[in-house]
Formats: C-alpha cells, structure tokens, sequence
C-alpha cells in the first residue's frame, strides 16, 4: 500500500498570556529571579488582595531566592488594582507583580 501522507494540523493559535502592564506606571516589579509567595507561611492569609488599601513599605508578597525570603514593599501608598502572578510561582528579574495605584 502507498503511504499517506498526514495532514498537516492546523495550527492552532496560541492563547496570549493576559498583559502584565510591565509599563503600567503603578507596577511593582520583581527585583529578583525567584518564586513569589503572596503569603508569609502556607494557610495564613495572604499579605494583600485587589482592592486593599496599603502604606508605603507595607509587605505585598515574598519572592524567595537562593533560601533568602526578600519581602517586596509598596513604592508608595495606594489601592491595590491587580496581583498578576500566583502564589508560589517562578518570577523573572523586571517581572510585574502587582498594579499599586
């Protein structure tokens, strides 16, 4: 029998991660490679949520790195808008993480 040849699959469209504002004036971003906790241990609440008033220099989430818990402050006081990541997820250096306006 003659091989058929397969049909090439259509190419489905990749799903577009949601935008991370990384040019939203209000953007606080990670100063670091690491993993991002929103909270202090695991089952305690969570040091922020969207639409919590915070104070400069209020802790909104920990990236870990190297077995160092840094914690990342507000540059200023504001409204929480957005927390763009997940708790316990990889971060990048200059990665948005939270929207404070």
């Amino acid at each position: 029998p003659a091989p058929v040849a397969a049909a090439p699959a259509a190419a489905a469209p990749a799903a577009a991660p949601a935008p991370a504002a990384p040019d939203h004036p209000g953007a606080v971003k990670s100063p670091m490679v690491g993993t991002a906790y929103l909270s202090p241990e695991p089952g305690a609440a969570n040091f922020v949520t969207e639409g919590k008033a915070v104070k400069e220099g209020e802790t909104l989430l920990i990236v870990e790195a190297m077995k160092v818990m840094n914690p990342i402050t507000a540059p200023k006081a504001g409204v929480v808008k957005a927390i763009l990541i997940a708790n316990e997820q990889p971060v990048e250096y200059d990665q948005p993480l939270v929207i404070v306006e």
